[in-house]
């Protein structure tokens, strides 16, 4: 076996072992993409169930979660007031937003400018 076919081996043995676990969505969970932050750890979140959310990062996970403009996350939607507003209970990574693609639970988005 050749150098390189060694490293493609473990190349991809890693990249199965980064996306080993994706958290999926359960109950009323929904996958959306992150378009701005508005501050005060609020932000306009676009979800896959064709709905605009207003959402924030609750108190216990305002440490552990940081988002940027772009970031694949999984929103719950609260339950008074649902369609306009959530939380984000998760980010997910580079590898497991394309695994969420190959399985089909996460399609393209056209971003958009608006001034």
């Amino acid at each position: 076996m050749s150098i390189a076919e060694r490293m493609a081996e473990e190349k991809a043995a890693k990249e199965a072992e980064e996306i080993s676990r994706v958290k999926l969505p359960r109950g009323n969970q929904v996958i959306g993409v992150l378009e701005a932050r508005l501050g005060g750890s609020r932000m306009r979140v676009r979800c896959f169930d064709n709905k605009t959310r207003i959402c924030r990062i609750p108190g216990r996970l305002k440490k552990k979660l940081w988002v940027r403009d772009g970031d694949t996350v999984l929103v719950e939607p609260w339950e008074l007031g649902g369609n306009e507003k959530g939380d984000v209970v998760y980010v997910y990574t580079r590898n497991q937003v394309r695994w969420l693609k190959n399985k089909g639970l996460v399609k393209e988005v056209a971003v958009s400018e608006e001034f």
